[in-house]
C-alpha cells in the first residue's frame, strides 16, 4: 500500500498512469520508474513542485502498478 510522503496518508487516489493525489494533504504525486515527484496543487490548477522539500535519500522508492 502507498503512504503519502507529507502526510504518511493511506488515502491515495490514481488520477493517471503514473500520477496520485494524496486526499490527506491535497498533493499529487508522480512516479516514474522508481522516483516519485511531488506537486503542490495551486489555486489555478498548476503545480509547484516540492521536491527540494524533500532529501533525495529520503525520497520513497516505489514502482506503479
Amino acid at each position: 500500500m502507498m503512504r503519502c510522503p507529507n502526510c504518511n496518508s493511506k488515502d491515495i487516489g490514481k488520477i493517471g498512469s503514473h500520477q496520485f493525489y494524496c486526499w490527506g494533504c491535497f498533493i499529487e504525486l508522480t512516479v516514474n520508474g522508481e522516483k516519485m515527484s511531488v506537486y503542490q496543487v495551486e489555486e489555478d490548477g498548476t503545480l509547484s513542485s516540492l521536491d527540494d522539500l524533500f532529501f533525495e535519500d529520503e525520497m520513497p522508492q516505489i514502482h506503479a502498478t
